[in-house]
């Protein structure tokens, strides 16, 4: 159990959109401040509790908010509680969703986890992951399968007398779709049930989510007191909006910045933010001082692009990313340092363009890769390919050049 207790950062409050209950202070219904000077009195760490469910490969930086305040509790002494939602992600949180969501095999969310832990640094040292799972006793790690997959016929009955279908139809999606006609499977009113379970079966004191949650969060406060358990207080962060300024940040619209990108790539997304955003990704994804900012809105750009990178792959890189980028998009002929490498050993030559894009990353598929060269958004060295049937005849001619796609997308060939 941690003993160290430290001040949580002022900056733990930037972007919060709610923190539930505003309780008066009585002994049985505590302030938020109350809770955390008990915690600390009593040296009993408190309990956050996040939970995720790996309904993908990829967390990108709009997941990164409530992580980063995850970490901060870390930081102060606290234990994060992460639930990986493996028995959840197979009904699919209908959150968002304006119609019933593909249930996932065990297989696939398996996996998906996986790759989750792995971008949250799992196995690498605190000052180089998203979260601490370094330091002893700041971290659990739940499957909720663990205590989901076998609750009987009679427990799942008795969990679904503690709610009504007019609660359930007060969520906003599933009003929605209830007047608009669109059918709702009556396993999805189990999602919030059963992630409401999960903060009783690790006793959570608070749990974070974004703003869309509160209807699951607050399911949760409900469950553990009927459960006989202090209800947990919910702190609620903002959406982010993606990239393209407007939507929220999914990957599902292209408007993403993934954790797992590299720092040219990162950084190049990020400094073509819309200005109309950067302050916002500035206060919700950095800890930046916001009274001492650049007055250029181009320079204001540069360096939340700058700071947002180097929260993931530290500063160093991210003032090498600044400068490749730079002299990637003035064309210029420079050596550029960090452009992610792709390797040809395996490919046979001559091959033709818009395969050659395909097989290097640049593009998921060949056919993908036919449309962009045709579009103009290919460029080998600076130059725009237009022939997706050009033909390379040698490996060697291309070792060391730079492939782009866009402004954002860069890939150096090698060996």
């Amino acid at each position: 159990m941690p003993e160290q207790f430290t001040a949580l950062p002022e900056w733990l409050a930037r972007g919060v959109v709610d923190l539930f209950p505003l309780a008066t202070g009585t002994a049985k219904n505590q302030t938020f401040q109350e809770k955390l000077e008990k915690s600390i009195n009593t040296k009993k760490p408190l309990r956050v509790k996040f939970g995720i469910d790996p309904t993908g490969t990829d967390i990108h930086l709009g997941h990164s908010i409530l992580f980063r305040k995850l970490r901060a509790f870390q930081d102060a002494g606290h234990i994060a509680v992460l639930i990986i939602g493996d028995f959840t992600a197979r009904i699919g949180d209908p959150t968002g969703k304006s119609k019933t969501r593909i249930q996932l095999t065990s297989e696939e969310v398996e996996e998906n986890a996986k790759t989750y832990l792995q971008q949250l640094g799992n196995g690498k040292l605190k000052n180089e992951s998203l979260l601490d799972f370094e330091t002893k006793g700041r971290v659990e790690i739940h499957r909720n399968s663990k205590w989901l997959e076998n609750f009987d016929i009679a427990k799942i009955i008795d969990l679904l007398s503690k709610s009504t279908v007019g609660q359930m139809l007060a969520k906003d999606e599933f009003s929605k779709r209830y007047a608009s006609g669109i059918p709702i499977a009556l396993h999805e009113f189990l999602y919030p049930l059963f992630q409401g379970y999960d903060s009783v079966a690790v006793e959570a004191d608070i749990e974070l989510g974004g703003i869309d949650q509160k209807f699951n969060v607050a399911m949760g406060r409900d469950i553990q007191r009927y459960f006989g358990q202090q209800p947990q207080f919910g702190m609620l962060l903002p959406i982010l909006v993606g990239l393209d300024g407007s939507q929220k940040m999914s990957k599902s619209l292209g408007n993403t910045v993934g954790l797992s990108e590299d720092a040219l790539s990162m950084y190049s997304k990020l400094e073509k933010v819309p200005d109309s955003q950067v302050l916002n990704y500035l206060n919700l994804l950095t800890d930046c001082d916001l009274q001492n900012l650049p007055d250029d809105p181009r320079d204001l750009q540069k360096f939340m692009a700058l700071n947002v990178t180097a929260q993931f792959h530290g500063m160093s890189s991210a003032n090498i990313a600044q400068k490749d980028a730079s002299k990637i998009i003035a064309g210029l002929k420079e050596t550029v340092e960090e452009v992610p490498e792709s390797s040809i050993s395996s490919i046979s030559f001559p091959v033709k363009a818009f395969y050659l894009v395909s097989a290097i990353g640049l593009c998921s598929t060949s056919s993908e890769a036919r449309r962009q060269i045709q579009g103009g958004a290919v460029r080998l060295e600076g130059e725009k390919i237009l022939d997706p049937n050009l033909e390379f005849l040698d490996a060697k001619e291309l070792i060391g050049k730079i492939f782009q796609l866009g402004k954002k997308t860069f890939r150096r060939i090698s060996h």
